[in-house]
């Protein structure tokens, strides 16, 4: 958490506006930041130098990055584990966990929240030298099921930990992953190299629609870290342990998959897959 859907919706609401002033075209006149170690690349002082009197452009997203082209460089922050980030009002009193502050040229800060403090914040004058590091975007119209089918056939891995990789595929994390394996009908662990031409292609069905549902629904808000989505009360398997499942009826499973905490039905996803 967070994951391509909410990081998709913060990039949304920065970029338009939620009940704030849609931050580009806004220039950042200062920089500030209780915990030094927020700033990845470059050095802080360097970082503070040159993020000043910047304009923000625009507001994207690359996997579960959010990408700040500026009129110089650009910004990029990862909100890892339990960063968020909004715009609050300059006079505002910060949260315990904001860490970080972009002061606005409008009389706003655009915040980053995060209570864990492993979310990172870099400047690059070419970013890709950090997102070509990433895997394909699932939902990019040019990622087919033919592709996918290539890229899993390359591999020997078992499928989660496989989807997981950020270098493989770009914005999955345990939610949207436990849900598109049980839509898919296969199994965590099941190798990649094994799957069929048929369930690449439902797999890779399952992966975007997952991840649109997640959109649709503004994400999901399951503990304190991110907020206002709505994908918890649509979860298929995923914190479903016990619940019977949504196709069967059976029980839904918990286990653990290379360290994640794996959520999958026995009857529709069998381990016994070839």
């Amino acid at each position: 958490m967070p994951e391509l859907p909410e990081v998709e919706t913060i990039a949304k609401n920065l970029r338009e506006g939620n009940g704030s002033p849609p931050i580009p075209g806004r220039r950042i006149v200062s920089f500030s930041t209780d915990w030094p170690r927020h700033v990845g690349h470059p050095s802080l002082r360097s970082f503070n130098i040159r993020i000043k009197d910047r304009e923000i452009v625009d507001v994207k997203r690359r996997g579960k990055y959010l990408v700040f082209p500026l009129d110089q460089e650009t910004l990029l922050i990862h909100l890892r584990m339990s960063g968020d980030l909004r715009l609050a009002p300059t006079q505002d009193p910060k949260d315990r966990f904001d860490h970080t502050l972009f002061n606005l040229d409008n009389g706003w800060d655009l915040r980053f929240s995060d209570a864990r403090k492993f979310g990172r914040v870099s400047l690059y004058a070419d970013p890709e030298v950090v997102l070509g590091r990433l895997g394909p975007e699932p939902l990019a119209p040019d990622f087919t099921h033919d592709q996918l089918a290539n890229m899993l056939h390359a591999r020997k891995r078992s499928l989660k930990p496989l989807l997981l990789d950020q270098s493989f595929l770009a914005g999955l994390g345990n939610i949207y992953t436990d849900e598109a394996l049980h839509q898919a009908g296969l199994h965590p662990l099941r190798r990649s190299d094994s799957l069929t031409k048929a369930e690449v292609k439902r797999l890779w069905r399952s992966i975007r629609e997952s991840l649109e549902k997640g959109i649709h629904y503004n994400g999901a808000s399951i503990d304190w870290v991110f907020r206002g989505g709505d994908f918890q009360h649509h979860f298929r398997v995923y914190k479903q342990e016990g619940e019977p499942c949504l196709n069967c009826g059976t029980q839904i499973q918990r286990t653990v998959v290379g360290g994640r905490g794996t959520h999958f039905c026995p009857y529709c996803q069998p381990e016994g897959q070839p």
